[in-house]
């Protein structure tokens, strides 16, 4: 089949007609005998006077940018799980045209943020990271191998006896935090023991051992390490959390007791760590369902465990018949819980699954689950105030799709660039290098003709070149967004074990530098 497509491919480039190139110097195609493209529906003339208005104005902004250089009492950190530079990009576009707009011109909440820079995701062992080295790097602030959380380089995939040495854990900013008297929690879409909530409070060898069942499929005792969940239940700095909400809730459950939606719990061990964790806070709340969050009294709530989900939370676009509440929801409560913290507190907001529909090759849901992301950021901003808190907008770790072509301004970003191919087929303005879309991108006669098929349908796969069963993540450098105290740390491209460091002294919390210590 390769050999017919690379031929087949290679005849319709040698006799394709409909485009030529105009200088062999330029990037740029026309249709041939079209010197001019479709003029674009805008709301405004955007003439030369438009873009230098538009300039100086911003070149005002940057003028009037305020710095806040104090203590942060607060910290909210918001993971957008794969949220590449191209994620970015097409959820605005996607964003503005949900509204009626061309969408370029969108912003994003975290985009009008003053301060923002690049950082570098490899691992210590992989030039391709995954969300368990990252986290370990942004929330510990030291890198670490691929598929590990919380301890160094000098533990290896699956070793249980290593992750076990002291020497070998490294603390989160959790657990500084929590010695410095603040309160913490995590919020997210995925299960509450996936990679990256996993990061503020896990020790372990291989992410996947979310619960003891996870762990017997690598032969582990599960007397001799323990399991993500039982950390965040029984162990510090988890079981100290005021705040956990997201999925997961069978990893807590024993196989023996009834799920409250469907199934039964996961756990072989005969552990209830939902009981577990109410018996060790009295005074705490274990709500399964939105309606049981949105009636919450926060102000008599000391503590929360919300499970949503048997598993991860369901995407927004699919969660019509779910009894989930949004992130936006989600990030609501865990603020007004927090912030009766007399000594400030540090928060995890993980936008989990707009990785995971990048993974499903579905862009739209990955970037929905970006806007939903976002809504839950402007959430935040509105809750706090500028001066004492500071917000943290990053990724993890990129993903391989693309904006590619030459569509047109204001082109359904879902649909097609605005020239084909030299077969003469169409191609989507969204792709991807690998993934489950290889079945959209070619077959046994070629390139598949999309034409006909709804490319802006929840479950439409983006085309694909390499066929996987899941694509996978990219080697790209990810974006860094702040505002508030210290935001004005990130300028310029780091290694993204900095991020620890530059939330520990900016919270005077931690055993590096502080800025309570320089400006005492």
């Amino acid at each position: 089949m390769k050999s017919l497509i690379i031929a087949t491919l290679l005849i319709a480039a040698a006799t394709a007609t409909p485009y030529q190139r105009t200088d062999p110097g330029r990037d740029h195609y026309h249709r041939k005998g079209q010197e001019s493209r479709a003029k674009p529906k805008l709301a405004r003339v955007e003439d030369a006077a438009y873009w230098r208005n538009l300039g100086q104005r911003l070149l005002q902004d940057e003028l009037n940018k305020q710095r806040y250089n104090t203590a942060a009492k607060n910290i909210i950190f918001f993971l957008g799980d794969g949220m590449s530079i191209p994620t970015i990009t097409a959820s605005r576009i996607f964003k503005g045209q949900k509204d009626g707009n061309p969408g370029e011109e969108t912003d994003m909440t975290f985009d009008k943020f003053p301060y923002a820079a690049l950082s570098r995701t490899y691992c210590v062992d992989a030039q391709v990271a995954d969300s368990a080295c990252s986290a370990t790097a942004y929330l510990c602030g030291v890198k670490a191998n691929i598929d590990t959380i919380g301890v160094d380089a000098n533990v290896l995939l699956n070793d249980c006896e290593a992750m076990n040495k002291p020497e070998y854990r490294v603390d989160s900013i959790m657990t500084w935090a929590q010695r410095a008297g603040k309160g913490t929690g995590i919020v997210t879409t995925t299960r509450v023991t996936h990679a990256t909530p996993a990061g503020t409070y896990a020790h372990v060898a291989q992410r996947d051992w979310e619960d003891d069942y996870a762990m017997s499929f690598d032969g582990i005792d599960t007397n001799v390490c323990s399991d993500i969940a039982e950390q965040l239940v029984e162990s510090e700095p988890g079981k100290n959390f005021k705040v956990i909400l997201g999925g997961g809730r069978t990893y807590f459950l024993p196989r023996t007791v009834n799920d409250v939606e469907s199934g039964t719990g996961r756990r072989r061990d005969g552990k209830n760590l939902v009981d577990q964790w109410k018996t060790n806070r009295p005074t705490g709340t274990y709500v399964t369902n939105r309606d049981e969050l949105l009636n919450l009294n926060t102000t008599a709530t000391e503590s929360i465990l919300g499970l949503f989900s048997p598993s991860h939370l369901e995407y927004f676009l699919e969660s019509e018949n779910a009894s989930n509440p949004t992130l936006r929801e989600m990030t609501r409560t865990a603020i007004e819980i927090l912030q009766k913290e007399p000594n400030g507190y540090i928060l995890l907001v993980e936008g989990g699954r707009i990785d995971q529909a990048h993974h499903d090759g579905r862009a739209k849901l990955a970037l929905e689950e970006a806007v939903q992301f976002d809504l839950a950021i402007s959430m935040a901003l509105n809750m706090t105030k500028r001066e004492e808190t500071l917000i943290i907008v990053t990724a993890d770790h990129a993903h391989t799709m693309s904006i590619n072509g030459y569509p047109v301004r204001g082109n359904p970003l879902l649909g097609f660039a605005d020239i084909s191919g030299v077969d003469n087929l169409p191609y989507t303005t969204l792709s991807y290098a690998n993934g489950p879309g290889f079945s959209n991108a070619f077959d046994g006669n070629g390139r598949v003709d999309l034409t006909n098929v709804d490319t802006t349908a929840n479950n439409f796969k983006q085309p694909a070149t390499v066929p996987l069963a899941s694509e996978t993540h990219g080697g790209d450098d990810v974006g860094i967004f702040a505002i508030g105290p210290q935001a004005h740390m990130f300028q310029g491209v780091y290694e993204q074990n900095y991020i620890a460091h530059v939330m520990a002294y900016a919270a005077c919390i931690g055993p590096g530098l502080k800025f309570c210590d320089a400006n005492a």
